[in-house]
């Protein structure tokens, strides 16, 4: 892996940016296969530790051990899944309710439109009828599109099971596979990768779904201590669309207003429920994100912005949840390949978090101040590459 052929900078510069454009290319003309994939490896992280846990502590077989794990897996999501479909049912039985308060709300907007802009409400009409000639049309599309998104998320969520069941059961053939395309010398930087990588998405992964409990917890028991109605519900949606970074809170913040509207049109309770959601929010982004969610390998703000939204145009939502996951591996690889240290150094985080000031710890953002080194210090055994075994080396391995 360190053995590099000399060329020119601007040689090396142009090669380095034609593969980055070459991975993008193949990513988004191969959304619809590898969004998936990428999808169980990601879960396959997650259920590994339980994989070894039935192996090891309670002697499954290997092929029982990982079906066990999957298993566990899909039936939460189906509960989950169950759970909210009952909670929706019943919302939708009050969609007459928020209809009949959204009008109270546009008629209060049209008087105050007609007292300060003098225009009438015949005027306002026609301005909206005007603006809104053409939706109908653009509706249609957007249903389609729609439908055609929901049915290829219903493949995906088929599939994804099917792709982490087998990522685990094949896991040690993977790793000799990758082991057999580097030189023997460089083994134990492979194992350093691997190791560190799993670590890395795994505590990233853990803290999202921690983070999701609590986002879900709080919007919940502020909700009904406003006396929010399905507030349950708004809780639980709340913390799931949060895990779509920066603009899944915004969607859960429409929705839950929306919501509101099914007990009463008091503008208060609106109020409300934008108050805790911005509370909420200041709550997960300056408590529970530096704590609980920071994964070992930082990201600096800057460049998850920019991966987030190339995620975005090339794979929507599910490429806005997968963008992090994907720089935290590209980072472990950047940092411990000698001709990609640069790029790894670019994508960190390297500002000091907070500084004292009477004794209070305030956050510090200063470019002067000396980096650390960010490295990840782990206890867990390296990956174990053998031509012989793949059952025993999968037993003694953790990365």
């Amino acid at each position: 892996m360190n053995d590099t052929l000399k060329v020119p900078f601007y040689a090396k510069l142009s090669l380095t940016l034609l593969g980055l454009i070459a991975i993008v290319f193949i990513f988004y003309i191969g959304q619809n296969i590898l969004i998936p994939v990428m999808m169980s490896f990601l879960f396959a992280i997650l259920l590994y530790p339980m994989v070894q846990f039935f192996k090891l502590k309670l002697r499954f077989p290997h092929v029982l051990a990982v079906m066990i794990a999957v298993l566990f897996f899909v039936l939460i999501f189906i509960g989950l899944f169950v759970f909210l479909s009952f909670q929706v049912s019943d919302f939708a039985d009050d969609f007459d309710k928020i209809e009949r308060n959204i009008n109270i709300h546009l008629r209060n907007i049209q008087g105050f439109v007609r007292d300060n802009f003098h225009l009438s409400s015949r005027e306002q009409k026609q301005y909206i009828d005007t603006a809104t000639e053409d939706s109908m049309e653009k509706g249609k599309e957007i249903i389609g599109t729609t439908l055609m998104s929901f049915t290829d998320t219903l493949v995906n969520l088929t599939l994804i099971p099917i792709y982490t069941f087998l990522i685990l059961l094949y896991r040690t053939h993977f790793l000799l596979f990758l082991s057999k395309l580097v030189k023997k010398e460089n083994h134990e930087q492979l194992k350093n990768i691997l190791t560190n990588i799993r670590v890395a998405i795994n505590s990233y992964i853990v803290g999202l779904i921690i983070e999701m409990i609590l986002i879900s917890a709080m919007t919940t028991f502020g909700f009904m201590l406003i006396g929010v109605k399905y507030a349950i519900l708004l809780g639980i949606v709340t913390g799931i669309l949060n895990l779509i970074p920066y603009i899944g809170i915004l969607f859960a913040g429409l929705l839950s207003i929306v919501a509101s509207l099914t007990g009463s049109p008091d503008i208060s309770i609106i109020i409300g429920v934008i108050v805790i959601t911005i509370v909420v929010q200041l709550i997960d982004n300056n408590i529970i994100v530096p704590m609980i969610v920071s994964s070992k390998v930082e990201i600096n703000a800057f460049v998850s912005i920019i991966g987030i939204i190339i995620g975005g145009a090339i794979a929507g939502i599910s490429g806005m949840f997968l963008a992090l996951p994907i720089l935290a591996v590209l980072k472990v690889i950047f940092d411990r390949v000698e001709s990609l240290e640069a790029w790894g150094y670019l994508m960190g985080d390297h500002l000091p978090k907070t500084y004292t000031w009477r004794k209070i710890k305030l956050p510090l953002f200063d470019s002067e101040a000396p980096p650390e080194k960010n490295t990840i210090k782990t206890d867990l055994p390296l990956p174990v590459f053998t031509e012989t075994t793949t059952e025993n080396s999968s037993n003694q391995t953790d990365g």
